[in-house]
């Protein structure tokens, strides 16, 4: 028989990754995303430099409009599967076509998380890198858990 400690509920953290619900994980990237996709629009339509973005390294405007385009697209994607994963949305694929896409974003974030430490614009490496880093911690969350 396998032993199992029982913890005390005031001693789980709502902010450790581990303790929190699949669907508060799901939630909590969503804002992120969200965020993510404003932020990129916000660059696409000038309100933000675009040298505040892909580490401060576009050297005009049509390169930023091709790049912030990709950048629309892919977050879009990953919102889309992330309603999925929470069974907020039905898709007519898979369950592990939606886990495939969302393991590809944890590797995406981790790798975009060490670019983002060696970014020009500091609101790059000092923001973006943690929330990188966040999201690669709670997508695996996610994708770790059985349905509930």
């Amino acid at each position: 028989m396998r032993w199992v400690r029982k913890v005390h509920p005031s001693c789980i953290h709502p902010l450790n990754p581990a303790d929190m619900s699949v669907r508060t994980s799901a939630y909590i990237l969503l804002g992120i995303s969200f965020l993510a996709l404003c932020y990129h629009l916000s660059i696409l339509v000038g309100l933000v430099p675009f040298d505040a973005a892909w580490g401060g390294r576009l050297k005009n405007r049509e390169e930023m409009i091709v790049l912030e385009g990709i950048s629309l697209i892919v977050q879009s994607i990953l919102i889309i599967a992330l309603l999925a994963k929470a069974q907020l949305l039905r898709l007519p694929i898979a369950e592990k076509w939606v886990n495939f896409i969302l393991w590809f974003f944890v590797i995406v974030f981790v790798l975009n998380t060490v670019g983002n430490l060696f970014a020009v614009h500091p609101l790059e490496r000092f923001i973006a890198t943690p929330l990188t880093l966040i999201s690669a911690i709670l997508l695996g969350r996610v994708l770790r858990t059985k349905k509930e």
